[in-house]
């Protein structure tokens, strides 16, 4: 799987792993993203019938957990960063919730997806910006051979609660890669055109 491919589904990989036991030893950060991953591998580990009303009913409970962890709203604004302020309040609001429900569609997926991973927690430290960076490790099996795959979390304090912003995956960032497709669109079919493109590839799931 490419790095750009790795990255967007980090998120999705590490929630359908299993569950870990919290340690004394945790930092604030690391615990947040061990404390998100437990509570959401559960949800994603029952066994429900796809498209039936349980279905439904894990997926809205996956979404509400994910929420709570991550911050795709300032994951928006770091993306956007070079057109932001230009935007008007209705642009921002409509590019947001496009964003968020194209993130959320995959959750369904990890309730249909048979996956095991395992976390590995390898500490924390303070990032750029007053954030904190969890550093994870995930072992995995591709075509039945072991693989591993360092992804890192990055934290900011949103009222008192660490949530986190950016997933970097074997180095490539989440926002990164989202802020290289976003200006790439824009600079050939303008922000309307990015949109179109968005509302298109949700329509198509």
């Amino acid at each position: 799987m490419k790095k750009p491919l790795l990255a967007l589904f980090a998120l999705l990989l590490v929630f359908v792993a299993a569950p870990s036991v919290a340690r004394a030893a945790d930092g604030p950060g690391t615990k947040a993203v061990r404390g998100a991953n437990d509570t959401i591998a559960r949800l994603l580990k029952q066994k429900v019938k796809p498209g039936s009303p349980e279905e439904k009913k894990a997926a809205e409970k996956v979404t509400e957990s994910v929420r709570g962890f991550l911050d795709i709203d300032e994951l928006a604004r770091r993306a956007l960063v070079d057109h932001w302020s230009k935007l008007t309040e209705a642009q921002r609001t409509e590019f947001l919730t496009i964003l968020r429900a194209l993130i959320e569609d995959n959750y369904i997926k990890g309730l249909r997806a048979n996956l095991q991973y395992e976390v590995a927690y390898k500490g924390e430290a303070a990032g750029a910006d007053k954030t904190t960076v969890v550093n994870t490790e995930i072992t995995a099996k591709k075509k039945g051979r072991p693989i591993k795959i360092a992804v890192d979390y990055v934290l900011v304090d949103v009222g008192g609660k660490l949530k986190c912003f950016d997933i970097r995956t074997d180095g490539v960032g989440l926002v990164d890669n989202y802020r290289a497709q976003f200006n790439k669109i824009i600079a050939k079919d303008g922000f309307d055109g990015l949109i179109a493109k968005m509302k298109k590839k949700r329509a198509a799931k």
